[in-house]
């Protein structure tokens, strides 16, 4: 296929890896465009703009945040793009701006595709992503061939963006609420002079095996949060995000609240660059250890 690719963090920068082995012509865009040069090598075509990007078969992005998502992807770059052309969305936004997109993208004849994806950039490299994804049937059909590169599976949630959106935030709350499970559990283990690697070895065999609790919980065993494979920093924005969803819908979330609360504890701490299992620290720090 012939695709544009938007954003160049670790995640795109690994997705876009699997694309061109598999044989795809990819024109990518960064802000940085250094941050793209490794990519020519394998084929990639960078380009100097968002809308040389919005051309051809389909186009992904793969930006931070909701600002980021709205600064690039705007009315006037929209107003730009071929009609008929797939964007899919893999960046984590909230509700309101998934339906934001998909209004704005449909009044102009382009469809609009929600793919946020579960695993970390090694999970990405190797292909093994979950892709979680929702809009037009016919549009995610087209693109279907390029997840399935990309991903081991395609949880299709129905045409509407926003669904795909809500299954994310949930998502990572529930993920946010295990690692602060895991941080209080180890200072407890601690403050009774018990190895939090026995701990792991006892629950990852039996009632919490696969890699959050075993990939976490070991991550806070070593209380090693560098390099960071998810930035504490964008596990607050994402538990903000769910927050904002279940104001939204009168839902209340007090667990929600508190991890908020835990996370800017860490971005007050200058520690929102490490990894999101640095909630072990607040956990540890409060247990005055």
């Amino acid at each position: 296929m012939d695709i544009g690719f938007i954003g160049l963090g670790s995640m795109g920068h690994a997705i876009v890896e699997n694309m061109l082995k598999a044989g795809h012509r990819v024109r990518v865009w960064n802000r940085t465009s250094e941050r793209a040069q490794p990519l020519v090598s394998l084929g990639a075509e960078i380009v100097d703009t968002p809308a040389a990007a919005f051309a051809g078969e389909a186009v992904f992005s793969m930006l931070a945040d909701d600002a980021a998502v709205a600064d690039v992807i705007d009315a006037a770059l929209l107003e730009q793009a071929p009609r008929d052309l797939v964007h899919v969305n893999m960046a984590t936004v909230s509700v309101a701006l998934a339906e934001a997109m998909a209004r704005e993208h449909a009044a102009r004849g382009i469809h609009y595709v929600a793919a946020p994806v579960m695993g970390r950039p090694d999970v990405a490299a190797a292909g093994k992503l979950t892709i979680i994804t929702a809009g037009p049937a016919e549009a995610v059909n087209r693109v279907q061939p390029i997840f399935d590169v990309i991903g081991q599976k395609t949880c299709r949630i129905g045409s509407l963006p926003q669904h795909a959106s809500v299954i994310k935030l949930a998502a990572n709350f529930a993920l946010a609420s295990a690692i602060e499970t895991l941080g209080e559990a180890a200072s407890l283990l601690a403050g009774h002079g018990v190895a939090m690697t026995d701990y792991l070895d006892v629950i990852t065999a039996s009632v919490f095996p696969g890699p959050v609790y075993a990939g976490y919980g070991k991550l806070i065993a070593e209380r090693r949060y560098e390099p960071a494979m998810f930035k504490a920093r964008l596990g607050l924005k994402d538990v903000r995000l769910a927050l904002a969803a279940a104001e939204a819908s009168s839902t209340p979330m007090p667990l929600g609240s508190l991890l908020r609360d835990n996370l800017l504890e860490v971005m007050a701490r200058g520690e929102g660059e490490k990894d999101f299992a640095v909630l072990g620290e607040v956990a540890a720090r409060r247990a005055g250890r």
